[in-house]
């Protein structure tokens, strides 16, 4: 059933709600890749104020005078409701600044309205705005809420189809109880689509539009343009010729160790490491790290050297490869490049968007270091101070002796295999569908 209304619901709409509805709310910062929804998450939550006020800092470059002159909120309020003919009233109107990235005084001025007009409920949102925050450091400890915002998870996908039943189906099951399994089918049906279409929500909104899987594409390109096109704001830092080659090697080496020669062998290490810094600063990368996981938390004991990285949507990233999509739609198994890698990246995102919104979420994987060795497992978490490992499958069958030696150096009571198996369990080995990664990672 597809809804007439012009905006999805999200996961995030929740947290905004709740955040409206405290008495004691800071000004709100939602902070994520360009184009994932943040402005539409925001505009939604404005329907239930009275008044709603969008100041767009790149759109209305003028409007970044107020804040030269003054950082005093009543103020830089006063000049504003006088712009914009609206009235600015504290529990009546929700200001928002958008593309707050490209007003420096402005991002400051989040931390005077807690202070001296924190009654008003301020949301500021923009893109690469961790390179403008590196600019105030110490701009709002404290004193700011941040949220982070990603693409549609695969739960957001169905349910903005209407399909909200079979989310519930799907949170209900367990491996005692599994799926029935014509909706096990369906739900894998679902998932092969969604790899294609992504979480980007205006494919997302063109799928459900139209159904076809070539204006998504065409979409997916115009959001990939306007990712290079902002390579040029980076020019001052790095080349954007250097960020369109790591940013291709990042996709072809999906599931492996990032070796940097493969960008190009004549590029300078350092130069590579910058823009792999750039491009996960900016949301568009993702780094999976490797931890030797003897106890928590995970990061105490990382490995640098050994990084992957997860391109940040599995839509864009077949677009960027050019994948043929009947590799996805018409196989048994989701048999891609490198032995499953999409499968993959898609775990790795869906843990992301699942993982509390209040903070960065951090990925980790396992890998033995010892000469020799071969065991590595593609995810490690934590949940209640106990390191879960798991192994991602793209298809139904596949050896787990990884995970076996995992749990046997760490002494783990339980292991996860995700695959497009049903729920189920083979000894202490827990198996959940590919689909259902919300399941086990403990924060939906």
């Amino acid at each position: 059933m597809k809804r007439n209304s012009l905006y999805f619901p999200r996961a995030i709409d929740l947290r905004l709600k709740t955040w409206k509805n405290d008495t004691h709310h800071k000004p709100l910062l939602l902070r994520g890749a360009r184009q994932v929804g943040k402005s539409s998450a925001v505009r939604h939550l404005g329907e239930t104020f009275k008044y709603f006020l969008e100041v767009n800092f790149e759109r209305n470059p003028d409007i970044k005078q107020l804040f030269s002159a003054s950082l005093n909120p009543k103020e830089i309020c006063s000049k504003l409701s006088a712009i914009y003919n609206l009235p600015i009233q504290p529990g009546k109107t929700l200001l928002f600044f958008d593309e707050i990235q490209a007003c420096l005084p402005a991002i400051a001025s989040l931390r005077f309205f807690y202070e001296e007009f924190s009654e008003l409920h301020v949301v500021a949102a923009g893109s690469l705005l961790e390179f403008a925050l590196q600019e105030i450091p110490s701009f709002g400890v404290g004193r700011i809420r941040t949220l982070y915002m990603y693409p549609f998870s695969f739960n957001e996908f169905l349910q903005a189809q209407g399909l909200d039943r079979l989310v519930d189906e799907k949170r209900n099951a367990t491996m005692d109880h599994p799926m029935l399994e014509p909706i096990h089918r369906k739900l894998t049906d679902y998932l092969r689509t969604f790899l294609l279409v992504g979480g980007m929500p205006e494919s997302v909104k063109t799928w459900i539009e139209k159904s076809d899987y070539l204006a998504c594409r065409h979409v997916q390109n115009d959001i990939l343009e306007t990712y290079t096109d902002d390579f040029a704001k980076y020019k001052k830092r790095i080349s954007p010729v250097i960020l369109q080659q790591t940013l291709r090697s990042v996709a072809l080496q999906s599931g492996c160790k990032f070796i940097y020669s493969q960008v190009s062998p004549d590029m300078e290490p350092a130069k590579i490491k910058e823009a792999l810094e750039l491009l996960s600063m900016a949301g568009i990368i993702m780094p999976v790290t490797h931890t030797a996981a003897n106890g928590v938390p995970l990061g105490a004991e990382v490995n640098t050297k050994f990084r992957k990285y997860l391109f940040m949507d599995t839509g864009l990233l077949q677009r960027l490869l050019n994948l043929d999509m009947d590799n996805i739609l018409l196989s048994t198994d989701i048999n891609l490049v490198n032995k499953g890698t999409l499968a993959e990246v898609f775990v790795g995102l869906e843990l992301l968007k699942y993982g509390s919104c209040f903070e960065r979420q951090e990925l980790y994987y396992w890998l033995r270091l010892e000469k020799g060795a071969q065991a590595e497992v593609d995810y490690v978490i934590s949940k209640n101070d106990t390191i879960i490992p798991f192994e991602v499958k793209s298809g139904t069958k596949g050896s787990m002796q990884s995970l076996y030696r995992f749990m046997a150096l760490k002494k783990s009571r339980v292991g996860i295999r995700t695959s497009m198996e049903n729920f189920g369990r083979i000894g202490n080995i827990e198996i959940y569908p590919l689909y259902a990664v919300e399941n086990f990672s403990g924060n939906a």
